[in-house]
């Protein structure tokens, strides 16, 4: 060994840094930890992940030499800059659909139209009150009563299904389809009286249609009610070129109201088993002193649903006959047909605007721009609906047989309606029906005292009260819908 080598050998080795110059211990684990604390949008978040991770208040104090997980987060949170990275690939949006479904069901919205045209032969007779054809008071009142109820009875059944539990949903099915059936039935009957056998009788087929096919419509199950109506559609159609023996015309109706009726049966038995079952299963619980199940969705949650199916169908209801009520000539029907049809591209348009609500929700930094994009998003839906509106309107009218074409009051009214319709659907959608109800209610009783009254030309009066309700509801959209919180 050389003697340089023993003198080093006797003296201490030089440390490669100071003490004092070492890493701060937080600033290390600042770096560790990067990604997490800059993404944080809270220090108590950073403070549950070093507290998962087992750093006790103790090793914190030794190691980081603050209090506790608390401070030590509050340290990490001051020392990251906040760095929100972009999710990888586009967001999830829940409410992106392709419009080839809603479409299809607002063609099975109209389809039912054609039964009234094979069923013709049961509803012969001299004409009801106020020039009206034969049968319509007692149909108009089915009709009705059907719409108020499945409207409530499928908000029921909606309800379940959202809560993930569609065995209740068919038993809520199984429990209303048969009473609306019923109640219908015994509306038009009380309508009609007992001298018009045939008219409650095709009244009572009105019923039992409405019922299945709202069944099945709730349940997803459009493609096997468009089957169910295959043999009512290809009779309607060959009916506008020729038309049919009565007998001909009245099995094919028969035939996809069977169809429509077995299916919405097959589609709710299941719940026969799950009745029996849960009626074994309360019984035990009974007597070994157990709870029952928990409650559902209140009964009275869906009657604002029912009101609002009624007073919507009262507004279409004067769209087609206001002319015949107010003394004039019949020409509202391919409005009532447009609108009907209208309903497929309305449904895909409030799906649009949810989407695009998201959207601006994602990218709006403030209240206001955010309400400034939902303002934006929704007057191009309500645009698009309305020239979905007009397109139809008009076909409809140049293919009925000797309908005039549209006069300026008239398709405005009919425009001024389709708002009021989709406003009223959107404000339901996000669960706002009470204002929507309301409108619609009141613009139906004032065009209803209109019409008693005689108060001006019907086109006339139409335009006002749908004008006003539009107007109402367009307020109470922008006003609820322009709220992020509406949004959750």
């Amino acid at each position: 060994m050389s003697d340089e080598n023993r003198v080093l050998s006797g003296i201490p080795r030089q440390r490669s840094r100071p003490g004092w110059a070492r890493p701060d211990p937080i600033d290390e684990l600042a770096r560790e930890l990067d990604g997490f604390v800059a993404a944080a949008v809270h220090p108590d978040e950073i403070a549950a992940l070093l507290e998962s991770d087992g750093l006790s208040d103790d090793r914190i104090r030794e190691r980081y030499g603050v209090e506790d997980s608390f401070a030590l987060a509050e340290r990490l949170w001051d020392r990251t800059p906040r760095r929100h990275p972009e999710p990888d690939g586009p967001p999830a949006d829940p409410w992106r659909i392709g419009p080839l479904g809603c479409l299809l069901r607002g063609v099975l919205f109209a389809l039912p139209g054609f039964a009234y045209v094979l069923g013709a032969p049961l509803l012969a007779g001299p004409h009801d009150t106020a020039g009206l054809p034969a049968g319509t008071r007692t149909l108009l009142a089915g009709a009705l009563c059907g719409w108020a109820w499945n409207q409530g009875l499928a908000h029921r059944a909606y309800s379940w299904l959202g809560l993930g539990d569609r065995p209740a949903a068919r038993r809520c099915l199984l429990a209303g389809t048969p009473a609306g059936m019923l109640l219908g039935t015994l509306v038009a009957l009380a309508v009609a009286g007992p001298g018009h056998p045939a008219q409650v009788a095709f009244a009572a087929g009105q019923s039992c249609y409405l019922g299945a096919s709202g069944a099945l419509l709730v349940m997803g199950r459009e493609r096997l009610l468009l089957a169910g109506l295959g043999p009512l559609a290809v009779g309607g159609l060959v009916s506008l070129v020729h038309p049919l023996p009565g007998p001909a015309a009245l099995a094919l109706l028969l035939t996809s109201l069977t169809a429509v009726a077995v299916l919405g049966l097959l589609e709710v038995a299941p719940a026969i088993r799950d009745v029996r079952g849960i009626r074994d299963v309360k019984g035990r619980g009974k007597a070994a002193g157990n709870p029952g199940r928990a409650p559902g969705p209140a009964l009275l949650a869906s009657l604002p649903y029912a009101v609002f199916g009624l007073g919507t169908g009262v507004l279409v209801l004067y769209a087609a006959l206001g002319d015949i009520l107010a003394g004039g000539a019949g020409h509202g029907a391919p409005s009532a047909v447009a609108l009907t049809l209208s309903m497929g591209p309305a449904e895909w348009l409030l799906y649009r605007f949810r989407s695009g609500a998201l959207a601006a929700l994602r990218g709006s930094g403030t209240p206001r721009a955010f309400r400034r994009a939902t303002v934006l998003t929704l007057a191009g839906c309500l645009t698009g609906y309305l020239v979905a509106l007009l397109a139809l309107a008009l076909a409809t009218t140049a293919l009925w047989p000797g309908a005039p074409a549209p006069a300026g009051p008239r398709l405005a009214g009919l425009l001024m309606l389709g708002v009021v319709l989709w406003t009223g659907l959107l404000l339901q959608s996000f669960g706002a029906v009470l204002g929507a109800t309301a409108v619609c209610c009141a613009a139906a009783l004032a065009q209803t005292l209109a019409l008693a009254g005689h108060a001006g030309r019907p086109h006339v009066v139409a335009l006002a009260v749908y004008t006003a309700a539009a107007a109402a509801q367009s307020a109470l959209v922008c006003h609820r819908l322009g709220r992020a919180t509406a949004h959750r």
